[in-house]
């Protein structure tokens, strides 16, 4: 059972997420918070497997809130709902311990693969959220888009093979028992990769990770069937 916290001031999000969620049946809502203060204590207090926060909120915003959340919860996967327009509240979470970023306005399945896969241990990024990030990240004052995909792809290419095929199933939201089953390897194989891999590319987290990954343009696109 994947038990789940989520945060939200809007109520009415609040119940669109529960009700999302709720229609899983390995996932349980065990707690709810309506701003990150509240956000952080219910998390210290019951250590839910995945904690859900708006990534604006009154008191101590969702950014601020998976920061706390990494220190003192660790084990704890952070899943962050934005709108769009909040591309530089994306950018800060990225290294504030999110490991998942979703848009609120998406599919209701995808809120259940991406609060799946951080339990899992992976990093999920919305493809719409990926897009975003890198069209932001070059328009303001990082270098042109072509200049970064460029530089993205030339340290992707001081992977090796394996690394850059481990990079590409980890960009498209896969954990490590997945990557894992998808290359026939044991998953502590796939584990000292990923390590090699955040090491080689000079980022902190997977989703960062990911972030590179969709710049260098080796993330599959998603299955239509």
């Amino acid at each position: 059972m994947i038990r789940v916290l989520i945060a939200d001031d809007e109520p009415m999000i609040r119940a669109g997420v529960r009700a999302v969620l709720a229609s899983d049946p390995d996932m349980e809502i065990i707690a709810e918070a309506s701003d990150g203060h509240e956000a952080v204590e219910l998390v210290r207090r019951h250590r839910p497997a995945v904690a859900v926060l708006d990534i604006r909120m009154p008191g101590l915003n969702g950014i601020d809130a998976a920061a706390e959340i990494r220190s003192s919860a660790p084990s704890t996967g952070v899943v962050m709902l934005t709108t769009f327009g909040e591309d530089d509240y994306i950018l800060r979470a990225l290294g504030g311990g999110a490991t998942g970023f979703l848009i609120k306005s998406g599919e209701p399945e995808e809120l259940i693969t991406g609060v799946r896969a951080v339990a899992d241990g992976a990093a999920y990024l919305s493809p719409k959220v990926a897009a975003r990030v890198v069209a932001h990240l070059a328009a303001t004052g990082a270098g042109a888009l072509a200049d970064r995909r460029s530089a993205a792809r030339a340290r992707v290419d001081s992977l090796t093979a394996r690394e850059r095929e481990v990079l590409a199933f980890l960009g498209s939201g896969l954990s490590n028992g997945q990557i894992a089953r998808r290359l026939h390897v044991v998953e502590g194989t796939v584990k000292a990769h990923v390590s090699s891999i955040l090491a080689r590319l000079g980022v902190d987290n997977r989703a960062a990770a990911a972030v590179v990954a969709h710049e260098a343009g080796i993330v599959p696109a998603p299955s239509q069937t």
